[in-house]
């Protein structure tokens, strides 16, 4: 699933009219007897790491789905009917506005410019045309059938096919780490680091779509261990390295920390670990 700032957004078989609360990445079956190929967990040093794979010339599609409330990413995936659900785009948590663009059925669903705590912050206003053109993860329906991409907001859709959905989130992976370009990250004259806004440089628990060369689409959730001395979980270095390995070619962000959660088969894995070590479960 995929979120939004305020809300929150996934990849599933869900398109709510109204303004969504949650987004999320997830699968939806065409044939209710397709698996999905596999489901495999890492053992890392500093992070346990959940990776669902979608290959290529299944039957099963990703879609985008929005919710209207703010809802826990189990209910959502179930509602969907969705087999994998991971969570998607930035949203406030104050006001429950995305920050990030949906798109369902080539229509706008969710428009960051609607946020006025975004487009009104001052502290923001050097970095908003790079915040609007963040990177997103797009579903397009063409000729010779449906293709995913990762790319900026801004970028035109190809000859041939129509924009089925998208949801924005960022910064890219892979095949670079775009944080600099899409605004979270900038330098003082010296080069020191005076701006990260996701904490892209420390561990933390990530949460990452990712493209095969042949097609195929990973989840990724990164969590953190309780059987290691903290921080844990992965900085963006590290899971773009992961994600390398897995021949990955192209990655996208998504919304991390407390939002990182994967559901799968029924069962939900969350990212983040309070001070007693418990998994944190975000609406």
């Amino acid at each position: 699933m995929l979120g939004s700032l305020g809300c929150r957004q996934a990849i599933m078989p869900t398109s709510p009219t109204a303004p969504p609360n949650e987004m999320d990445l997830t699968t939806s079956p065409a044939l209710a007897d397709q698996p999905i190929v596999d489901y495999i967990v890492h053992d890392l040093p500093n992070s346990t790491v959940h990776v669902v794979t979608i290959p290529s010339g299944t039957t099963y599609r990703l879609d985008v789905a929005l919710s209207n409330a703010l809802t826990p990413l189990p209910v959502l995936a179930e509602e969907a009917g969705a087999i994998a659900a991971i969570n998607a785009g930035f949203f406030d948590p104050q006001n429950g506005l995305t920050t990030s663009y949906v798109t369902l059925q080539n229509r706008l669903a969710a428009d960051p410019r609607q946020n006025p705590r975004l487009m009104e912050n001052p502290d923001l206003a050097p970095y908003l045309d790079a915040i609007l053109d963040r990177s997103e993860f797009r579903i397009y329906d063409c000729e010779d059938g449906v293709q995913y991409a990762i790319t900026l907001h801004s970028t035109p859709i190809p000859d041939a096919c129509t924009l089925n959905a998208a949801v924005g989130a960022g910064p890219q992976l892979l095949p670079d780490i775009t944080g600099y370009e899409e605004g979270f990250l900038a330098n003082n004259s010296q080069g020191e680091v005076i701006r990260d806004a996701v904490g892209s440089q420390y561990p933390n628990a990530r949460s990452a779509i990712g493209l095969k060369a042949d097609g195929s689409v990973v989840f990724v959730m990164a969590s953190q261990r309780s059987d290691v001395a903290a921080p844990t979980g992965l900085s963006f270095d590290d899971l773009a390295i992961f994600l390398q390995e897995l021949d990955v070619v192209s990655a996208l962000n998504l919304d991390g920390g407390s939002s990182s959660s994967l559901f799968y088969q029924g069962e939900t894995v969350y990212g983040r670990l309070d001070a007693e070590n418990r998994p944190v479960e975000r609406s």
